[in-house]
């Protein structure tokens, strides 16, 4: 139990090796963040029964945001290892944690998808059939089966279903995929099945056990890859939590062992295997981190400005410490850093190479990006984003 006084500093902004998040008992708490990210309230005032600071101290990362008592406050301060013990005693609060990062990482990628990619859909289970399109038309047959089967079985008197039966009558596939049955844990799928499919209401989340899951998702007619899960890796909780449709595709990459839980048993397993949920939040805790460091960096108009900040979350995602004369190796080449960045025009390489040879610490050896100075590179970094506050703060003063 901790306690505060008006206008005090509970948390702040930046700082490191942040252990412990807090649950207001009594009183009223304004959370703020220096450089607001676009659909998110800059000014959030908590009262009882709320809870910040859990992103950093579940991810292990630097504060992303202050935290200043409104009135005289009573917290619960619970730190990162005490987290399983807080879930037998409540499962509440964790279920209450879980669900909120679920909501807030589905708003976090839902924006970050509209300002990335303009042409992004919604979720849409109608949309199945355009993702079956796709993969026909590529000549991934396999795919476009799951995708048209999907979009019969949840929309068997859809504008399309006419046409999906004759799509799989034509790859002599039946119309109807195999039963899955949810009374069953574990499921194994061999290498290149679909585990689910973008837009696909979702039922499960599921837990690697062996093997590796690409997720995917078609945006302006083209399959981009967002990430590569290995085993331990959770993913699919947004669906189960939500009761939205799935915002990506899962691909078995490989031979695949899964843990399947669904959201009858769901709370069940959280009460019974702590562990689990601490896992959960953990991982939600670094996606928000990520995806909230990704807005950031959209927020950032100058490119170079850009391209340093995600060096910068490189460095801090592989939490190395950030330091005078602590050095870095990226392990990436200057096109893979503008993919990154968003930045796809061959021309875009220029903005590297300018940005190596104005900052010395920054350097491009054998076609690999590395850092003699970390700490030199964050000031570059907080140089471009007190730019960005400054650039928005006269764009709204206009």
């Amino acid at each position: 139990m901790v306690n505060y006084t008006p206008n005090s500093y509970i948390i702040v902004e930046g700082k490191k090796e942040a252990y412990n998040f807090y649950i207001i008992r009594e009183g009223k708490v304004k959370v703020s963040r220096e450089n607001p990210v676009v659909g998110e309230d800059p000014n959030q005032v908590l009262g009882p029964g709320d809870f910040f600071g859990v992103v950093a101290a579940m991810s292990q990362h630097a504060q992303i945001e202050s935290a200043i008592a409104l009135s005289n406050v009573s917290l619960i301060s619970v730190s990162f290892d005490q987290f399983g013990t807080l879930i037998q005693k409540s499962t509440a609060v964790a279920m209450n944690i879980i669900r909120f990062f679920s909501m807030k990482l589905r708003q976090f990628d839902s924006t970050i998808t509209r300002l990335s990619f303009r042409n992004a859909v919604e979720e849409d289970p109608n949309e199945l059939f355009q993702i079956g399109e796709y993969y026909y038309n590529q000549q991934t047959p396999k795919h476009a089966t799951f995708a048209y089967q999907s979009y019969i079985k949840h929309l068997p008197n859809g504008q399309f279903s006419a046409q999906a039966k004759i799509r799989l009558q034509t790859l002599n596939q039946p119309l109807a995929g195999p039963e899955i049955d949810y009374t069953k844990f574990n499921r194994a799928y061999p290498d290149g099945n679909m585990i689910f499919c973008e837009h696909e209401p979702g039922k499960e989340l599921f837990i690697i056990q062996k093997g590796k899951v690409k997720i995917t998702k078609i945006v302006n007619n083209n399959e981009v890859m967002l990430a590569v899960l290995q085993s331990g890796d959770i993913f699919g909780e947004m669906a189960i939590l939500d009761n939205k449709p799935r915002s990506a595709s899962a691909i078995a990459w490989g031979e695949v062992d899964l843990l399947a839980i669904n959201k009858a048993n769901f709370e069940g397993m959280v009460k019974a295997q702590p562990q689990l949920a601490t896992r959960l939040i953990t991982l939600l805790s670094e996606r928000i981190w990520t995806a909230y460091k990704q807005l950031a960096n959209l927020m950032i108009k100058d490119s170079q400005g850009r391209i340093a900040d995600t060096l910068m979350t490189l460095a801090e995602k592989n939490r190395v410490k950030i330091a005078p004369k602590s050095s870095y190796n990226f392990e990436i080449g200057t096109k893979d850093l503008l993919k990154m960045v968003g930045l796809t025009d061959p021309k875009d390489e220029m903005l590297v190479l300018d940005l190596v040879t104005k900052n010395k610490f920054i350097r491009l050896d054998q076609g690999k990006l590395s850092c003699t100075d970390l700490a030199e590179l964050e000031k570059l970094v907080q140089f471009y984003r007190k730019k960005a506050q400054m650039d928005s703060k006269i764009k709204k003063n206009k």
